[in-house]
Order: structure tokens, then C-alpha cells, then sequence
């Protein structure tokens, strides 16, 4: 028998990161709550009322009645759970699901009938049923729809961003029968005050996801071809975009560099379980190699503005400002910015990177970079805005640059008078 709808209702929501955290505070609002985590810092730090993930506030997680632990074993009593955990991809850009198996084998461990487990990391079509649900047979000694049931109801959270939050998103949600089905979509509903699309299997719900990103990654990979082409034409991407977009249809994307765990991992999801089933997907397969050559090109292209300057690139200075994948987010997962600076390094330059939203111990721990906090101590040859940080569209970028420096705008936000060159 399914749990019902109340306040009595036991939910443990595994992983507590920029997804797992803010459902998890949602969902505490009206039901029992636990939420866990394997890494007890992160537990330790939530605990204290710091989110490095900057999602939530000190604030919230003080008002909060959520839970949080280390310990699989607090999650025994609860009747639904919520898997949120990354899923990236490898070295090969293949689709690496350790993160997602070891939390259904922990909940597997646990099981009990009528429980429900509910996913929302990202997937190719058909994972949760294909790779996810055995785990939890496995382990439980239990059948799948008949004595537990799953569903899958795919984040849609979007860091950094104040208007675009969790409770304000239209929210897909499944399940794995009709029943499954009707009370995930009342379980969401009951905190998603934009309403929820109710799609009609797992694998439609899953499916979804997956295209979202991906369309997304094709209409970036459109313009940041014609930013490729129209710099051999010289003719200025931005000044075209903005004519175009004065017709009522054109979709107006903007060039840029294209990382992070959405837009840069979710179509290698999709392109794998494509091409599992002997089908290449082309269209996909391009966009991702025309928007992972972007940090090259914007190399490249300072390194040619230097030579018109003439200005040697050996032993010359850069300063990167901003090493997230994002702006107004302080996630450096998948990072195209990491590209651009290895490649200026590897022409011989010295490279400074400044972000203040940034943590100096990830950075330092997983690139091997140190931030810097005060950008006067050099004199910088080349200046790249890499990331669209709010706190830097008001900055005087004139205090930095000398008759010599070349200012470089990824994002094109700056007035085209203040910049050497732009995407």
C-alpha cells in the first residue's frame, strides 16, 4: 500500500547539494523530513547554518525543521525517498552513474514495502528502471511495483539565479504505475506552487530532461559557430544578434563559453543511449565540439590582439575574472574557464584568476589554483571577462588596463567601446 499524504509522512532526501538541499527545505515545511548526505562536512557545515552552495540562507536552514545526517541508517523510518545526487560524466564523456547506483544500493539496504523511491538527477532515457531499480531489488529482496515503487520527477533548479526558484518552476513528475504516478504528482504539487506537468511514464519524464540541456547546448553551439565565422568576416556577433532579434521568432541565444553540470554534461546523456542503440546523433555530437573549441578561440583570438599591439605573449600576464561555470553561482563543476586558463599557460603566459564567489579551498583542491583577492598588485597584458558576475558589470575595468592590455568580453556585457574584443 502506497503512503498517504500527511504530516505524519517520513520523506529522506540523499544528497544535500545545490538540488537536495533547497527540496529539502521545501518539503520540511509540510512533512517529517531527513536529509542525507555521505559527506559529513557538508553535514557539519549545514549544521552550522552555512550553504556553500550559497542556495539557501543561514536564515532558512535556522527556521527549518529538516533533519540532516550521515547516517544511512536515520533514513530507516521514512516511506518516501528523494535520490539528488550528481551525476557527470567521465574522461571519455561517458555517462558516470557511481554516485546514483551507491545511493539506490543504500536505499535498497533499507527498503521496505510500500516505500517509493523518486529520482530527479539527470539520466538517460530508461535508467531508472534499466540500472536504478535493479540496485534496489538487489538489495532489498523486494519486487519492483509490487512491493515498492519508484518515480522520477527531474530537477529543474537554476543556481544563481533569484527569480528562478525551485517553488517557481513548473515541475515534471512520473511514477512507475498509475497509483506511483498520482502521488508523486500530489507530493510536488503540495510545494510547487507553479504547478507540475504530469508526464505519462518514467522514461517520457527522463526523456524530457534529457532534451532540455540539450537544446539548449545546439542553440549556443548555432551562435557560437556564427561567432566564429563572423570574426573572419569582422564583423561584430553582437551587433548581428541584436539585429536579428528585432524579428518576432529569432531565438536569441548569445555566444559564450558552455560548462557546467546541465548544458555541458546532459547531452553526452543522451548522445550515449543514442548511440547504444546504433544511432549517432550528429546534430548533438557537433554542438558539443563547436562549443567545447570556444575556450581555445577566445585564446587565440587575445593572442592575435596582442601581435596587433605588438606585444610579446611570452611572459606576458592575464587576469581571468570569474572561474565558475555560471554567473551569480559559486559552482565550478565542468568549467570551461579551467580550459581557457591551461591553454594561456600553455602558450607561456602567468595567469591570476579573481572570483569572489568562488571557494579558494575547491579551487585550490580539485586545479590547483590559487584566487587571487587584489588584481593592482600586476600589470596585466591581457584581461579576460570570462564570467558575467553581477559585482563585475559595474566595475572599472580602466583602473586595470594600460595602452598595452587587452580586455576581452566572453559574455558580451560591456560597452563594445571599453573592450578590445567580444564573442
Amino acid at each position: 500500500m502506497l503512503p498517504q499524504l500527511s504530516s505524519e509522512l517520513k520523506i529522506g532526501i540523499v544528497g544535500l547539494g545545490y538540488v537536495g538541499l533547497p527540496l529539502a527545505l521545501a518539503f520540511a515545511e509540510k512533512y517529517q523530513l531527513i536529509g542525507f548526505d555521505l559527506n559529513k562536512a557538508r553535514i557539519d557545515a549545514l549544521r552550522e547554518g552555512e550553504d556553500n552552495t550559497k542556495q539557501v540562507t543561514k536564515q532558512e536552514l535556522s527556521d527549518s525543521k529538516l533533519k540532516i545526517t550521515n547516517l544511512a541508517s536515520d533514513l530507516a523510518d521514512c516511506q518516501i525517498y528523494i535520490i539528488t545526487v550528481p551525476t557527470p560524466v567521465d574522461e571519455h564523456k561517458q555517462p558516470e552513474l557511481s554516485a546514483l547506483l551507491n545511493a539506490s544500493k543504500t536505499i535498497g539496504g533499507i527498503l521496505k514495502k510500500g516505500d517509493v523511491v523518486i529520482y530527479e538527477s539527470t539520466v538517460y532515457p530508461g535508467c531508472t528502471e534499466e540500472d536504478c531499480v535493479p540496485m534496489l531489488e538487489k538489495e532489498s529482496g523486494l519486487s519492483y511495483n509490487r512491493d515498492f515503487f519508484c518515480g522520477y520527477s527531474p530537477e529543474r533548479i537554476s543556481p544563481g539565479d533569484p527569480i528562478r526558484t525551485l517553488k517557481n518552476i513548473i515541475k515534471v513528475t512520473s511514477g512507475s504505475n498509475p497509483e506511483t504516478a498520482l502521488l508523486v504528482n500530489q507530493l510536488y504539487s503540495s510545494i510547487i506552487t507553479a504547478g507540475t506537468f504530469h508526464a505519462s511514464s518514467i522514461r517520457v519524464a527522463e526523456a524530457s530532461k534529457a532534451i532540455e540541456n540539450a537544446q539548449r547546448d545546439v542553440n549556443i553551439s548555432f551562435v557560437n559557430e556564427l561567432a566564429l565565422i563572423f570574426d573572419k568576416m569582422d564583423i561584430d556577433t553582437t551587433e548581428v544578434l541584436e539585429a536579428a532579434s528585432t524579428k518576432w521568432n529569432f531565438l536569441n541565444f548569445k555566444p559564450g563559453l558552455v560548462g557546467g553540470h546541465c548544458i555541458g554534461v546532459d547531452p553526452y546523456y543522451l548522445s550515449y543511449k543514442a548511440e547504444k542503440l546504433g544511432y549517432v546523433p550528429r546534430v548533438i555530437l557537433s554542438g558539443r565540439e563547436v562549443n567545447d573549441q570556444m575556450a581555445s578561440f577566445v585564446v587565440n583570438k587575445c593572442l592575435k590582439l596582442l601581435v596587433q599591439k605588438n606585444v610579446p605573449s611570452i611572459g606576458a600576464r592575464a587576469l581571468i575574472m570569474g572561474i565558475t561555470f555560471k554567473e551569480n553561482c559559486p559552482d565550478i563543476r565542468n568549467s570551461k574557464v579551467i580550459d581557457m586558463i591551461d591553454e594561456l599557460k600553455q602558450f607561456g603566459l602567468s595567469v591570476d584568476v579573481h572570483d569572489p564567489l568562488a571557494s579558494k579551498e575547491e579551487v585550490r583542491q580539485h586545479h590547483q589554483i590559487e584566487l587571487i583577492e587584489d588584481i593592482y598588485q600586476q600589470n596585466y597584458q591581457i584581461i579576460i571577462l570570462a564570467v558575467a558576475h553581477q559585482e563585475f558589470l559595474s566595475f572599472d575595468f580602466g583602473k586595470l588596463k594600460n595602452s598595452d592590455t587587452i580586455l576581452f568580453d566572453t559574455r558580451s556585457v560591456l560597452k563594445k567601446g571599453w573592450v578590445d574584443g567580444r564573442l
